[in-house]
């Protein structure tokens, strides 16, 4: 940086832009709003809300609440919300089937929302794993889950939930080449105006329990869950910008970062390599943590909106949280 726009003390004083509440606006440099958000909301067969013990202020909604829920959302001015379903196990095999059934959950809840709740957008997951008695994203042959395969049940699903309403579909499973297949497959059948956000950087994270335990695909002593051969290593950040660059190149219309705040460098990588509308998810282990620590009165109410502001300035265009409603309210409190 040259040395004129360092400026010098006393001359200079930093803290002058800092000592009002109205400059500290003026000279922002990022601003979150309810607009920012997206709502992930988990979707059950049961009547009313069941609460969710690893997640404390999240639970399980019926789709009478689900539909109230996706108002109350939209009220707040947030954009859309995604579905994840609570399947029945007695429903779960070792192909996933559900996934394709028209009256599964998530193809309920997304014809009631968009019968009931017209103009908020619903985003649908593409995986097997809430439908899979083995809890992984794909099929599974020899103890290895197969690629191709799979991707055909994701075309499966896919379409079903297309079907169903769906606005915005986002594969999760990491399998290679399902962005392409699954595009192939929506504009065959004439939904070309649906959206797919891709799950193109999801890494094989300690931080998804929570939502595990929420879809009921936790790991068991005799079912052992590791997704290291399909989801990428921590350690890489060149690995997610190959990734970024082939679901863009078959047609993702955006992407998304997995995990969220500890891949900020990521996030950061991918928006100014790429400049495509870029996501992060702030998933259910960062919420479990935080919402640990506030309920503890460990940390300020505070960080709900500063975490949620560290995306933005990492250079995402949004951020699907638990705290969605939460955050939309503070926003709007001011």
């Amino acid at each position: 940086m040259p040395g004129y726009l360092l400026g010098a003390y006393p001359q200079t004083r930093l803290r002058r832009n800092r000592r009002d509440d109205w400059s500290r606006r003026l000279v922002a440099e990022h601003v979150l709003t309810p607009t920012d958000l997206i709502w992930p909301v988990f979707v059950h067969d049961d009547d009313g809300a069941a609460p969710i013990a690893s997640m404390p202020g999240v639970e399980r909604l019926g789709l009478a609440q689900l539909v109230d829920a996706a108002g109350a959302a939209k009220d707040l001015g947030i954009p859309a919300i995604a579905l994840f379903p609570a399947t029945d196990p007695a429903r779960k095999t070792a192909t996933g089937d559900e996934a394709w059934n028209e009256a599964n959950l998530v193809c309920r809840g997304t014809a009631e929302i968009k019968r009931q709740v017209p103009g908020i957008g619903v985003m649908c997951d593409v995986a097997l794993d809430p439908f899979t008695s083995h809890g992984h994203d794909g099929l599974v042959r020899d103890g290895y889950v197969v690629n191709d395969e799979t991707i055909e049940m994701l075309i499966r699903q896919s379409l079903a939930q297309a079907r169903a309403g769906c606005d915005m579909l986002a594969p999760s499973d990491m399998m290679d080449g399902r962005i392409g297949a699954i595009r192939r497959a929506l504009d065959a059948e004439g939904f070309e105006h649906v959206r797919i956000m891709s799950y193109a950087a999801k890494y094989a994270s300690g931080f998804y329990g929570p939502f595990r335990d929420a879809i009921g695909s936790k790991r068991t002593s005799n079912t052992p869950l590791d997704k290291r051969g399909y989801q990428m290593d921590p350690a890489n950040s060149d690995e997610a910008l190959r990734e970024v660059a082939f679901d863009l190149d078959e047609g993702a219309d955006m992407v998304m970062v997995k995990p969220g705040l500890p891949y900020l460098d990521v996030i950061r990588r991918v928006k100014e390599t790429f400049q495509v509308p870029t996501y992060a998810y702030q998933v259910s282990g960062e919420y479990a943590m935080l919402r640990g620590a506030l309920d503890h009165g460990w940390v300020d109410d505070r960080v709900v909106l500063e975490s949620l502001m560290c995306f933005k300035r990492a250079g995402a265009d949004g951020v699907l949280t638990y705290f969605a409603i939460d955050a939309a309210k503070r926003l709007r409190a001011g």
